[in-house]
């Protein structure tokens, strides 16, 4: 059985030749082949079948026939029809979360309590109090219209995450994580990822931390740095305002946006998996299934609560302090020899947007407001939607809001460029909380550079090619010298993407690991 596991121990203490262990993995690998499985799950899978077979001859249960979870799980686990319910499942709870119940509470945040409130309310009394102008554009547009543009988006995600707590507690997610983990396996990945993954949806941060559940170092590198590829919720409001831009606010756009992550999950792996630094067979997964039950209410809405006032105190700090820098930089410049407050387009950051401008042109998006949101996504995601709001001139408007959607749409030359700007921001290197979390759980400054990196080339790359391919077939624009260099990456991408993996010993492995 050791043998047939490839345990490298006992076929060392057995002094096999190299003939005998070529036999043994001939075999090994035929009944991978024929049962479709890898050699340690099949064991796992007779361990299980014979413990299965002595509790039918030993044991009688007080009832007989199928259990209500067991009918279910006949179905939501059926091997054809488990992932198109899945994806079902997720395009209803985006579509009750963002088009209907989730929008009659945004917009009473965004347009009443902000818009017609907070706002007006704040601006008479400090214009009462004859404070200055400047002092007055930084607390009504910086501060509460910065702020306030992602925390409208609030209830949408908190009925986001309640749904996802729901799910959770009754049991189907669990049901997920054993579906994927033969999808993930095709990959090399183990379904204990996919925890890590469905966690991120909420925070990167605790999704980072949830990769200690994985024994296997080498899978937990490599779910640390594709965890961040799905949309957190600090990704949402961009998703929103992004979707509304581009088709007027289609429900649709963030479900879409969550395959994307997961294609880019999927399509990392693959390659990471084909090099040295990755190689090896993922751990198998044993997981026990709860049988289904109504979760109670307090942990579903504790849950809940957890993930929205995670987000908020996040508004409360990070943000706060993106959106007091990003007014200054974007009210302030140097007119004649000194600093004072400029039009936008000769303050500070539009300097530094038209500087960084040439690195992103190639993307679709080289306006410097454009460049500066993307920037200033790099702290906190959420300040995306803030830094754009402030740019346009719209800082009291909400993401939802038609007027920001024309206004951002602006930045932006078509809306296959604007779809590359929210792909970039979906796949680039995640906030700084979730950078110093990564930082704390690789314990390598190389490995965490490495993944920063990888990041962020793997974000340039799907972004060149989304624009420039899109120019052409959806925009019909002429093929360009950016479409031939498209068309290298792509090659490039296919040829990592689907080259043989090359064997490498586990000393070879292990001595990488070391290093």
């Amino acid at each position: 059985v050791k043998l047939f596991e490839r345990d490298k121990k006992i076929a060392d203490a057995l002094g096999l030749s190299e003939g005998e262990q070529a036999k043994i993995e001939e075999i090994v690998a035929a009944c991978e082949e024929a049962l479709d499985d890898d050699a340690e799950s099949i064991i796992t899978n007779e361990r299980y079948n014979y413990i299965g077979e002595l509790m039918s001859n030993a044991v009688v249960k007080g009832h007989t026939g199928l259990t209500i979870s067991d009918k279910i799980d006949s179905i939501v686990t059926n091997r054809f029809l488990a992932l198109p319910i899945f994806a079902i499942i997720m395009f209803l709870v985006y579509y009750i979360a963002v088009e209907t119940v989730g929008t009659v509470v945004t917009d009473f945040t965004n347009d009443t309590l902000f818009g017609e409130w907070i706002q007006p309310w704040v601006q008479e009394h400090m214009e009462a109090a004859e404070c200055e102008d400047w002092l007055v554009s930084l607390v009504v547009d910086g501060i509460i219209g910065g702020i306030g543009a992602p925390i409208g988006f609030a209830p949408q995600m908190a009925i986001v995450f309640l749904l996802l707590s729901f799910l959770e507690d009754c049991g189907y997610m669990a049901r997920v994580a054993f579906i994927m983990d033969r999808f993930f396996r095709q990959f090399g990945m183990s379904g204990k990822s996919f925890i890590p993954l469905l966690i991120s949806a909420g925070c990167g941060v605790p999704g980072i931390m949830a990769s200690r559940t994985i024994e296997n170092e080498t899978d937990r590198r490599l779910t640390i740095m594709t965890t961040t590829f799905i949309p957190c919720g600090a990704k949402l409001p961009v998703i929103a305002l992004l979707s509304g831009a581009i088709m007027g606010g289609d429900w649709y756009m963030a479900p879409i946006m969550y395959f994307v992550g997961f294609f880019a999950v999927i399509t990392a792996c693959i390659i990471l998996k084909k090099t040295e630094l990755f190689a090896g067979d993922p751990a198998p997964f044993v997981m026990e299934l709860p049988p289904y039950h109504l979760p109670a209410a307090k942990n579903v809405l504790l849950h809940t609560w957890e993930r929205v006032a995670g987000f908020l105190k996040k508004a409360g700090t990070i943000i706060f302090l993106c959106c007091v820098v990003m007014w200054f930089l974007a009210s302030f410049g140097i007119d004649e020899g000194s600093v004072a407050m400029v039009d936008t387009e000769k303050s500070f950051v539009a300097y530094i947007g038209n500087g960084l401008a040439p690195i992103f042109a190639p993307l679709g998006f080289d306006s410097w407001q454009a460049v500066a949101a993307a920037f200033s996504g790099f702290v906190a995601k959420e300040s995306i939607v803030s830094t754009m709001a402030i740019l346009s001139g719209l800082a009291d408007a909400a993401e939802d809001e038609p007027d920001l959607w024309t206004a951002v749409m602006a930045f932006f030359p078509s809306a296959v460029a604007a779809f590359s700007f929210l792909v970039f921001n979906l796949l680039d290197s995640p906030c700084l909380a979730a950078i110093s979390t990564m930082s704390q759980e690789m314990n390598s400054k190389k490995w965490t550079w490495a993944t920063i990196l990888f990041q962020n080339l793997y974000a340039y790359s799907m972004c060149l090619m989304v624009y420039q391919f899109g120019r052409v077939f959806v925009g019909g624009e002429a093929f360009s010298f950016g479409t031939a260099v498209a068309v290298v990456f792509l090659i490039a991408f296919l040829y990592l993407l689907f080259r043989p993996a090359k064997k490498y010993n586990k000393e070879t492995v292990m001595s990488v690991d070391a290093k």
